[in-house]
């Protein structure tokens, strides 16, 4: 802990030292954001930066036929760019606000998605979308190879928009959603607001199906008829408030909602031994965010950015299973909370370099109690009660130096140093200290035609609740929490070349080779659960190739075709067989194939998107391995704007009615010296759906 603390002192010192040494005028907040990335002139294709071949921008005329009515739609639709959300269950603020920046800077809330802050932004509030590949001076691209930055005007915008919708289902099922949002910006000021509900909907856990076990010989020998039910409500609630303060800009954001789920799981024996059986699972969730960011420029090439973000949730878990004569029910709380400082220096000393420099302090804690009975009787389970707490610091330090327009090199290095204590059931702590370098290179040596190299140490994070007891009603089973748990440490190397063609179309393929030290996955534990555990080192990899192709000089005007196919590979020691297998869960093969075009100028549009491969990896258990199936799944939507205010849109959810599930090998012991005692086979297929929604902005 005395580490952490250390290394937020340094990092703090590091900032103030340059702070303190730069001189100049005031300039507006946002320049040393901007200043490297020019504007070009109006142009159907978007433009290569003469300056920085890297760069790319796309102007409002780039998606004109499209009539986009949020930033949202503008981002999706940029060829060769995939949006990610980030992750907002890691820990910490780098690497959790996805792959967007807003005026060169990334949304400040964890809680609140990128897609949902761009959803907020409408499309006439957009200057220009610059899509940066491999790094640009002055950008913080925190590990993602390629960043969409949203540059918006600097008029005044206002827009208040309604929006409702209905989950249709087959059995006459609905399923309202609704919500509404206010938002006005000007210059840097800028105010917002967003509420939103969906009552009693459904996902792919209503279905309907079967399970069949049979013995060693395939003789089948239990047949029965599976009835899955599943409902869930949320209220969710977004305030930003943006004003100048101390010669900086400050923000404000806010974040408020709560979700409720409720299933149900019904067996009925059709054939064979057994009895039937029942399960409900019924859980709530209580979350909120509060975070400040204030950013300033300190000169005409240097800016400061100070964040603090608080966050903190609430669950609550129940789980009955029911059969003829025995009953078993798992119980579980849990209160959470997230508490980071952090402190960012950028500088650019010259055109070609730019350097960033900060810290980060966090404080996390997970306090959950579970227990678990079978009729009436408690059942021990490891680490029921936990409370997990753990510090963070962290400080870095990366650059930027681009010699010529062809040529971008970016490097850095982070080090962590975080303490993880338990009390409760468990009581021990366990310290850490990691270095993660990073290093890309980026050329581009002809127009529309990019490689990209890649070197990284990337260390994951524990997550909390594999320190805690957990269960699986769905199958009867519960898993214990280990309190052994180091994170995997991953070295890896990837290289990436990029072609571009006819203005929009996009072809790239990567492939990626990386080392995996301390493998998570499942182990045995006392008492002859599992649970999550290091089961040693690995290597894994994969190839993917993507295209985007606009069909216009094939015949379809306004139209596009996009696909993916990824093979991937991975290798490690299973812990209990000790022979060699791939990682759990892995999926050796995907793909994806999706078109969309554009009719009348923009207001007509419709798509298919399907999704084309059915392996999807193995779980691997002491006495069971688990190879889940899912077939291919098909969605299509018609959109109508009848006026630039109005939007209708018709969405067709599973229009293949595709079957989903997995085969169960289970054994009568640990799988290293038992023989498979039954197979079981499970499949399930949920309805199709539909979704009509309208959107009326004022």
């Amino acid at each position: 802990m005395n580490r952490a603390a250390w290394l937020a002192g340094a990092a703090l010192t590091v900032l103030a030292s340059p702070a303190l040494a730069q001189n100049g005028p005031p300039v507006a907040p946002r320049s040393a954001a901007q200043r490297s990335v020019p504007t070009g002139p109006v142009r159907l294709a978007p433009e290569v930066d003469a300056a920085q071949q890297g760069v790319l921008v796309f102007e409002p005329a780039f998606f004109a036929d499209q009539r986009p009515n949020t930033a949202l739609d503008m981002v999706v639709r940029l060829p060769g760019f995939t949006l990610s959300s980030g992750d907002s269950s890691t820990r910490g603020l780098a690497g959790t606000s996805g792959n967007v920046l807003i005026n060169g800077q990334r949304p400040s809330s964890k809680s609140d998605s990128v897609d949902g802050v761009l959803r907020r932004i409408p499309a006439a509030g957009v200057e220009r979308v610059e899509l940066i590949r491999g790094g640009a001076p002055g950008i913080d691209m925190q590990g993602a190879a390629v960043v969409a930055n949203v540059i918006l005007v600097r008029t005044a915008t206002v827009e208040r928009v309604v929006e409702g919708g209905l989950y249709a289902y087959p059995d006459g099922y609905l399923g309202p959603t609704m919500g509404a949002s206010y938002s006005r910006r000007e210059g840097d000021d800028q105010i917002e607001g967003a509420i939103s509900a969906t009552i009693n909907d459904r996902t792919d856990d209503t279905a309907t199906g079967f399970r069949r076990r049979y013995d060693p010989s395939g003789s089948l020998i239990q047949d029965a008829d599976l009835d899955l039910w599943d409902e869930y409500r949320n209220v969710r609630a977004t305030g930003v408030i943006q004003r100048g303060l101390a010669g900086g800009r400050l923000r404000i954001n806010g974040v408020l909602g709560w979700f409720g789920n409720d299933s149900t799981q019904d067996l009925l024996i059709r054939s064979g031994a057994g009895s039937d059986s029942s399960s409900l699972e019924t859980s709530e969730e209580l979350e909120g965010e509060l975070g400040l960011t204030w950013t300033r420029d300190l000169g005409p090439r240097s800016g400061l950015e100070l964040t603090a973000l608080q966050r903190w949730g609430e669950e609550d878990y129940r789980g009955d299973s029911l059969s003829t004569g025995d009953r078993s029910t798992f119980l579980s709380r849990s209160t959470s909370g997230e508490s980071i400082a952090r402190a960012i220096l950028r500088h650019r000393p010259s055109d070609p370099w730019s350097i960033e420099t900060g810290g980060e302090v966090a404080y996390n804690v997970l306090d959950s109690t579970n227990a678990y009975e079978e009729n009436g009787v408690a059942v021990p389970l490891p680490s029921a009660s936990v409370k997990v707490e753990e510090l963070r610091g962290e400080v870095f330090g990366q650059a930027t130096w681009r010699p010529d327009p062809q040529f971008t090199l970016e490097f850095g290095l982070r080090v962590e140093v975080s303490e993880i204590s338990q009390s409760g059931d468990s009581d021990r702590s366990k310290s850490f200290v990691y270095p993660k370098p990073r290093v890309q290179a980026t050329w581009t040596p002809w127009a529309g035609h990019q490689f990209r190299i890649r070197a990284e140490r990337q260390v994951g994070q524990l997550d909390f609740d594999d320190f805690v007891a957990s269960s699986d009603i769905e199958v009867g089973q519960v898993e214990g929490g280990n309190p052994d748990l180091e994170p995997a440490k991953t070295t890896l190397i990837e290289a990436l070349y990029e072609r571009r063609f006819w203005d929009e179309g996009v072809f790239d393929v990567a492939v990626q080779q990386a080392r995996v030290e301390d493998v998570v996955d499942l182990i045995p534990l006392a008492g002859g659960f599992d649970g999550v555990g290091n089961i040693g080192d690995g290597d894994s990899g994969f190839l993917r190739l993507r295209l985007t192709l606009p069909l216009d000089r094939l015949g379809l005007s306004g139209a596009r075709l996009f696909g993916r196919t990824t093979w991937s590979w991975s290798e490690v020691t299973d812990p209990v067989t000790r022979e060699t297998r791939r990682f759990n869960g892995d999926q050796a093969f995907g793909c994806e194939l999706n078109f969309n075009q554009d009719l009348a100028g923009g207001r007509w549009s419709w798509g298919v998107e399907h999704g084309c491969n059915v392996d999807k990896g193995r779980a691997f258990r002491v006495r069971e391995i688990r190879a889940f199936r899912e077939e291919p799944i098909m969605e299509a939507y018609v959109q109508w704007k009848p006026a630039d205010d109005l939007t209708l849109r018709l969405d067709l959810g599973n229009a293949t009615d595709r079957h989903q599930g997995y085969d169960r090998y289970i054994y009568s012991g640990p799988r290293d010296v038992a023989p498979v005692a039954f197979t079981e086979t499970r499949r399930t297929n949920a309805s199709r759906w539909i979704y009509l929604q309208a959107r009326k902005t004022f």
